[in-house]
């Protein structure tokens, strides 16, 4: 017999919810895995040699900067420590001088303690020998004016040893400063060197080979364009020849052979500038300056050296031209503002080529495109292209 009851009504929901919980969470836990696993870092791609050599060469030119910063430091502290040590001569100077106005006045002192607080008139009838008193009496009026100058002289002396101590001190405090700023100078080129060193040591044989290669190409096109340069030199330079022989065949039928043989071969050597007297004296000082600067060829570069067993690029260019009577200052930045700005097609043999936007380095100009010059650490002092790197300007140091 069939049942007339009404059939209870399943809530599925209350059943069926944890269940339907579990597998949300299990979906979400598996979609937040697939994203973890598609976010996770991947490892970092190794950089393109033209790259590595960008960035080496970054560094090396940063290495530059701070280079010329060290020396800048090291010739303000050098000078500093001189100025120091004239002024520590002269305090000690002066504490002898006020040493002496010292004695003196307890020379004075002890005389006035030993004849104490009594009148003249009571010391004398007092004394075993009253007319050798009155006699030291007149010595002791005389001896008034001694001790009067003997006080100026040490309240002047005084004054002046306190004052230089002053000044010494001060100049102590600014050495000090000086020598913090050459270390973090130093520390600064050591640490730009360093990592140069690291990005070339990661590099395999392999690496190393082709960043030689792409090396190679840039000193080929270098080479090339010191060569269109020295085309253009001599080009013009026979131009300037031919204009002066033309010049001398107009002057020969009014001065005359014999003066205008003298005359054209003044004009020839000083046909670029108008002046072969002053073309010739550089010439002789250029001489000098690439004589020192060839017999440097081979010594490494080492920053902030400046010879004679290696040099950096300011301080062979400083040690060569002084070699030809001309001091100039320690720093590219200060070379630079020496002589005269001229164009690069206009460079002769001695003129300084500076490099970069920031003045880091400079070479001498020899002729033909091409300088001798401290390159960067890890390589000697060798002729190279002037186009090697970017100019900047070309001086004329005199």
């Amino acid at each position: 017999m069939a049942s007339h009851r009404k059939p209870r009504a399943r809530i599925t929901g209350l059943r069926t919810a944890p269940a339907l919980g579990i597998t949300t969470a299990a979906l979400t836990s598996v979609a937040l895995l697939s994203q973890s696993a598609q976010a996770a870092p991947s490892a970092p791609q190794k950089p393109s040699l033209e790259e590595v050599q960008k960035k080496v060469d970054d560094l090396y030119q940063q290495a530059g900067v701070a280079t010329q910063k060290y020396n800048s430091v090291k010739e303000r502290t050098d000078k500093q420590r001189k100025k120091v040590d004239t002024l520590l001569d002269d305090v000690a100077e002066r504490a002898d001088k006020l040493n002496e106005a010292r004695r003196q006045l307890g020379t004075f002192a002890a005389a006035q303690y030993r004849t104490g607080g009594v009148s003249e008139t009571a010391t004398m009838m007092l004394a075993d020998d009253p007319q050798g008193y009155f006699d030291q009496n007149h010595l002791s009026d005389r001896l008034t004016a001694r001790q009067k100058k003997a006080v100026d002289d040490y309240q002047t002396q005084q004054a002046s040893a306190t004052k230089q101590r002053t000044k010494a001190a001060k100049s102590l405090e600014t050495l000090s400063d000086s020598r913090d700023d050459l270390r973090t100078s130093k520390q600064t080129v050591q640490k730009k060197l360093g990592e140069a060193r690291t990005l070339l040591s990661e590099l395999t044989a392999e690496e190393k080979a082709r960043l030689a290669a792409i090396e190679k190409k840039k000193e080929e096109e270098a080479k090339r364009k010191a060569a269109e340069l020295a085309r253009k030199q001599e080009a013009k330079r026979k131009a300037a020849e031919e204009a002066a022989a033309k010049e001398r065949e107009k002057e020969t039928p009014d001065a005359g052979t014999g003066t205008g043989a003298g005359s054209g071969s003044d004009t020839g050597t000083g046909a670029g500038s108008g002046s072969g007297g002053t073309d010739s004296g550089y010439a002789t000082k250029a001489a000098k300056v690439i004589n020192f600067a060839e017999a440097q060829i081979g010594k490494p570069y080492v920053w902030g050296a400046t010879g004679p067993d290696s040099y950096d690029c300011s301080g062979l260019t400083q040690d060569a031209w002084k070699a030809a009577g001309i001091s100039l200052p320690r720093t590219t930045w200060d070379q630079v503002k020496v002589g005269t700005t001229v164009k690069t097609a206009d460079a002769k043999p001695g003129d300084l080529v500076f490099f970069y936007d920031d003045i880091s380095h400079v070479g001498i100009y020899i002729g033909d495109g091409k300088m001798i010059h401290a390159p960067k650490p890890g390589a000697n002092v060798r002729v190279e292209s002037i186009y090697y790197m970017p100019i900047h300007s070309v001086v004329r140091p005199a």
